[in-house]
């Protein structure tokens, strides 16, 4: 494994205003070797780190993403960029909820990047733990796939807004969110979120319906039989889940108010998606347990 970190400093990622920045970047090369997939590059800047690699069930690389402060604040923007190569298997998430803070005084927006790329045949799972959007944060919430040939990928995005179980709601503040997914150069899935409390997309019934709690699971791959969606329909039976297929992208979405029950239904699905699209059983990442 080759590893390089480098120091930015700049006048605005030193002082506070409009134009502050603090940068994070993480940037993972996995390459397959004999019977495992090793990372063979890690470079990083900034306060974004991974554990060492573990291997629970043989060959499958799992990565446990950290980023040690725990939060974003403003001018934070952490960049994740991980490239499996043809054949690899990968399965990275994060050791705890991400959070995004409320802005500062001159409204500066903060969030994450992540860009993952599947070269022939290879395999990713991306399954971080939720993200709490505090109220009056600018959160900015990203997600690129790009899949060659023959690539496979599940994947979620899990959002609170506000901390409801502590009676704080997102009264104040926005969140603009996108998940672009891409076959061989084709766009397959676009998804963008731009929202503003208590604004019209927040509480329509078109939009959020006054809902704190949202989630997209994405899975592509393969052709998924009926069969894979009528159990998905069967199994999460809450009026809150909904399943679709289209050109070839399995969602699995929640809008409501629990995020445990977002959670479990989500880790529900993935267990039982994983055996028809990777071809072997769910491997609970422990730190999931911890």
């Amino acid at each position: 494994m080759v590893m390089t970190m480098n120091t930015v400093s700049s006048p605005a990622a030193r002082g506070y205003g409009a134009d502050r920045q603090w940068l994070a970047t993480l940037d993972l090369q996995l390459v397959p070797t004999g019977d495992k997939t090793y990372l063979k590059q890690l470079a990083f800047t900034g306060p974004l780190r991974i554990q060492r690699p573990f291997y629970p069930e043989g060959g499958v690389c799992h990565l446990y993403v950290l980023h040690p402060p725990g939060g974003l604040v403003s001018g934070d923007q952490l960049n994740i960029n991980a490239h499996g190569a043809a054949n690899s298997q990968t399965l990275l998430t994060t050791p705890s909820a991400g959070k995004v803070y409320g802005r500062d005084s001159d409204g500066v927006p903060q969030g994450q990047s992540v860009h993952l790329t599947l070269a022939e045949n290879a395999e990713c799972e991306w399954l971080p733990q939720e993200t709490i959007v505090y109220n009056d944060a600018n959160a900015v919430l990203d997600t690129r796939i790009e899949l060659e040939n023959g690539a496979r990928f599940i994947g979620w995005d899990l959002v609170c807004l506000g901390r409801p179980a502590s009676g704080v709601s997102f009264s104040e503040g926005s969140l603009s969110q996108s998940i672009r997914l891409w076959r061989d150069g084709r766009l397959l899935f676009n998804e963008r979120l731009q929202l503003t409390a208590n604004s019209t997309m927040h509480h329509s019934r078109a939009g959020l319906n006054n809902n704190s709690v949202f989630g997209t699971l994405v899975a592509c791959g393969t052709e998924f039989d009926s069969t894979l969606l009528k159990t998905l329909r069967a199994e999460l039976t809450s009026p809150a889940f909904t399943v679709t297929q289209r050109l070839g992208v399995l969602l699995v979405r929640y809008l409501g108010e629990d995020m445990n029950e977002c959670r479990a239904g989500m880790w529900r699905a993935w267990a039982l998606i994983r055996p028809m699209l990777l071809g072997r059983p769910a491997c609970t990442p422990r730190i999931w347990l911890t």
